[in-house]
């Protein structure tokens, strides 16, 4: 039998009151953490499965003076707080009844009818937490060799079960698939409209999460083939890709690790009005918006030189600043080591000055510091020289 590796959270020394407590044989680490590490990736959420019911893994971890809190007490979900990250344990369960959108589960207490209900056959793989043999009910592991992202079961079924699965597919694909599955990629085109049934919230957080990975361009390209990407994003077409594409090369050219609000300000036409209907269509937060739509409003500010890269910064914020550059392909080394200077004039000093407080002293500070940023920002005794030109004037 297969053994998962072991990896720092397999040695993670809180997790061993965790495993007592709950009963080795009761338990397995499942999903994520056993696909990252057999593909030797950083492991961010650990979850385990459970043969036990919620209230049985609440009361044995009180006992064992673990806090728990009840996240998704109805679908069987208990956190159990850990000082190295936090633990999601969920009691195995089967599908009673789905929509697209939402399931009604029943607790099971077979492994394989709890591995049948997940989404990939790469997500349905179960390590056991002393000895860290893993089961594999569908060729998981294979699939994991083969870098293939395939549905577990009759793929069309798996979507109707949850239209969401859809996007999930091409994440993952985009993150750890090279080989194609045929039935999977006829089965997202023939479904794509479910996808309008969504949640707005649930789809927004999944483009999000497909944008940020290396290998998004070509799986965009894809969707959009497919007619896929037209359900949830109509304002892309193929340039919009393309041009999303160069920020990657960029990124890395310059060492910036990725970001999504970025990568989606990349693929989105710089349109404002567009972004704001984007932006609410999938529920993005506020800061998001915002980011979002003020990068298209500066989409044709020229950056060719340092000066104009920290005039931007100073006027805009230093991560609006970098954004708007690495999208344009600009150089970003004006600005990597720079902290932000403060205008060194208060309205205050003008008015000791003879000026009557009111609209001419905003006036005289605007004035000033126009001519302090166009001078790259010099110090205090400069600005004084500024004012008594301004004042003089």
């Amino acid at each position: 039998m297969a053994k998962l590796h072991e990896a720092d959270w397999t040695q993670r020394e809180d997790l061993v009151p965790l495993v007592a407590a709950l009963g080795a044989d009761n338990m397995r680490w499942v999903g994520g953490a056993v696909r990252d590490t057999l593909l030797i990736l950083p492991v961010i959420d650990v979850d385990a499965a459970t043969t036990l019911h919620p209230e049985e893994v609440m009361t044995r971890l009180k006992e064992a003076g673990i806090k728990s809190i009840p996240t998704g007490l109805d679908h069987g979900t208990i956190t159990a707080v850990r000082p190295d990250g936090n633990v999601e344990i969920t009691t195995l369960r089967k599908d009673v009844a789905t929509d697209g959108r939402r399931a009604t589960v029943a607790f099971a207490d077979n492994w394989q009818d709890d591995a049948a209900r997940r989404d990939f056959t790469i997500n349905a793989l179960y390590a056991h937490p002393e000895t860290l043999e893993i089961s594999d009910y569908f060729g998981g592991l294979d699939d994991l060799r083969a870098r293939r992202v395939r549905f577990i079961g009759d793929a069309r079924q798996r979507i109707r079960e949850d239209h969401l699965r859809i996007l999930r597919y091409y994440r993952f694909q985009a993150r750890f698939g090279s080989a194609l599955d045929d039935e999977a990629e006829d089965a997202c085109a023939e479904l794509a409209s479910t996808l309008k049934g969504l949640s707005r919230e649930r789809v927004g957080k999944e483009l999000l999460n497909l944008v940020d990975t290396k290998e998004a361009p070509g799986t965009l390209t894809r969707m959009l083939a497919r007619g896929v990407l037209p359900v949830v994003l109509p304002e892309v077409d193929q340039a919009n890709i393309d041009h999303f594409g160069r920020l990657g090369a960029e990124e890395e050219r310059q060492d910036f690790a990725p970001s999504p609000i970025r990568a989606m300000a990349a693929l989105l036409p710089p349109d404002p009005r567009s972004r704001e209907q984007v932006a609410a269509r999938l529920r993005l937060s506020n800061a998001q918006r915002k980011h979002l739509v003020r990068l298209a409003e500066l989409d044709q500010y020229s950056i060719k030189s340092s000066a104009e890269a920290r005039a931007l910064a100073y006027r805009e914020g230093k991560l609006l600043a970098l954004d708007l550059m690495l999208i344009h392909g600009a150089d970003t080394a004006p600005l990597i080591d720079w902290e932000i200077p403060e205008f060194p004039l208060k309205g205050g000093e003008i008015v000791q000055r003879g000026v009557g407080a009111g609209p001419e002293v905003a006036r005289i500070l605007q004035a000033v510091e126009a001519r302090w940023i166009e001078e790259g920002f010099p110090g205090a005794d400069r600005v004084q020289e500024l004012l008594e030109g301004e004042l003089a004037s």
